[in-house]
């Protein structure tokens, strides 16, 4: 199966040097199936577990609750990125570079720098966790210290080995990371099932077996959590693989590969959190999530487990910086991809410096930080899941053009309907949220934050429909919706199902 051609993005030894101009239409030659592969490999990390232990320990679902809070939290958030998907495939363009067609090339700057956040903030949470791995592997292998704060020189190598091997792979580009990311998962995907087997048999069945069901509003607060943490989290990065797919692939392939790929790994991973959990919170409250899952399993499985655990958090890594390297090229930032790539890894570096010499704990942050993140984001995916319904086309000229008169300046570079509606959602969905971090006194609390919407995590959905209808109702897109007749290899009015 080719997915890109040689011109585009390389050989598997060479640099990608396309940024985020749109791939011409000759060299989409992807399919679906990449996709899967892409999302598969990038959803096989160690953080699934501890997601699906807060499941059991913090909102006290039962397993087949958290079983299902995991489809629908996880395969459904995975949808939708398939949804943006078809936005790449029809533009052959990074999301946040389509999303200049939506919002104007200055209004798009508000999604485009939390988008980019969201990348770093995740890319940070990866490469910490990481560092946490190979301190731990160095502690097996040479006896040294696993405390990050008491070796502090270690844990500086130990993050620079895994950044390393992140712009090792992300620098190259598309080709590479696809071929990485489908024979990878082999690799780390079978090393995860030999380290999950030992993990299901520490299970207490009997407790599993005789947990309480919990209440529908923990289930609610559940699948937001694991939401925000899982296709909400990428959802801007949808459209990067995808604008090397072919423009015949059928949008319904591109759904159903993003669910499939990234909700099977997703919901076992979740899954065996739960169940490891069930009548042992360790591992939800774990400030060290690697040390918690390693004291479960037997001494000799230690190695294999950290292996796993290294290899599955690069191929969610190197994915992420790919994307958040578009991204900080769709700010405006005039530099190569590769070295866009190179600025991104310092922050994430520093970030994860930060998190293990300095700060006290690790997950409850990472938990605040996704919630936060998710309202933006939210309220962005409700303009442009909007605007997709109506546009077919973007003009790829026009998405370069950052100057006044260019098809996408709108009015001052603005396009007002879609920012009042991006801003307004955000607005309404943080009244509805509690920002807290673990058992701290709250940063900031909604005020509508005690309501049963708010309470049970649901302002997420909220956010989402009033962006979208906000949007809708003000008219929605506007200008050339559909690619002009006399363009060369049109594209139906009518998308394909």
């Amino acid at each position: 199966m080719s997915d890109t051609a040689p011109h585009s993005s390389g050989t598997l030894t060479s640099i990608e040097q396309r940024g985020i101009e749109p791939v011409p239409a000759a060299e989409r030659t992807g399919n679906a199936g990449a996709l899967f592969w892409v999302w598969f490999a990038a959803n096989i990390s160690i953080l699934g577990l501890p997601l699906g232990a807060t499941l059991v320990a913090f909102q006290h679902l039962n397993i087949w609750q958290a079983l299902l809070v995991a489809v629908i939290g996880a395969a459904g958030s995975f949808a939708v990125v398939g949804v943006i998907s078809v936005a790449g495939r029809r533009g052959g363009a990074p999301g946040l570079t389509l999303s200049r067609a939506v919002f104007g090339v200055r209004g798009n700057i508000g999604p485009t720098f939390v988008s980019l956040l969201s990348r770093l903030g995740w890319e940070t949470v990866n490469t910490t966790t990481a560092a946490f791995v190979l301190l731990s592997l160095f502690t097996i292998l040479f006896g040294t210290d696993g405390d990050a704060k008491h070796a502090p020189l270690l844990t500086i190598v130990a993050i620079l080995v895994f950044v390393v091997a992140t712009v090792l792979i992300s620098g190259l580009g598309h080709a590479f990371i696809v071929a990485v990311q489908k024979w990878a998962t082999w690799v780390f995907g079978a090393l995860n099932v030999f380290v999950a087997v030992f993990l299901v048999l520490r299970v207490d069945w009997h407790v599993v077996g005789s947990a309480p069901a919990g209440p529908f509003a923990a289930m609610a607060i559940g699948i937001g959590t694991i939401a925000a943490g899982t296709g909400i989290g990428w959802a801007t990065a949808g459209a990067d693989i995808a604008r090397y797919s072919k423009r015949s692939v059928r949008a319904s392939k591109l759904v159903a590969a993003s669910a499939a790929g990234a909700g099977i790994p997703l919901v076992l991973l979740v899954g065996l959190g739960a169940l490891v959990s069930a009548g042992d919170p360790t591992l939800a409250q774990a400030g060290d999530p690697v040390a918690a899952i390693r004291e479960l399993l037997p001494g000799w499985m230690a190695v294999p487990y950290l292996i796993a655990a290294f290899g599955g958090l690069l191929l969610s890594n190197h994915l992420s910086v790919y994307s958040a390297s578009l991204t900080t090229l769709t700010l405006g930032i005039k530099v190569p991809r590769v070295w866009a790539v190179a600025v991104d890894v310092v922050v994430t570096t520093l970030g994860a410096m930060y998190f293990m010499l300095v700060a006290d704990g690790f997950y409850a942050p990472f938990i605040t930080f996704i919630s936060v993140l998710a309202v933006p984001i939210t309220a962005w995916l409700g303009v442009f899941i909007a605007d997709i319904v109506r546009r077919t086309w973007y003009d790829p000229e026009a998405l370069l053009d950052l100057r006044a008169g260019g098809r996408y300046w709108y009015s001052g570079g603005i396009a007002w309907r879609a920012v009042i509606a991006w801003g307004v959602a955000i607005v309404v969905g943080f009244l509805f949220t509690n920002v807290q971090v673990g058992d701290a006194d709250p940063v900031f609390v909604g005020a509508f934050s005690s309501t049963w919407i708010g309470a049970n995590g649901l302002g997420w959905i909220v956010t989402f429909i009033v962006a979208a209808a906000i949007y809708a109702l003000s008219g929605g897109p506007r200008g050339v919706l559909h690619e002009p007749a006399d363009e060369s290899a049109p594209m139906p009015v009518r998308e394909r199902a």
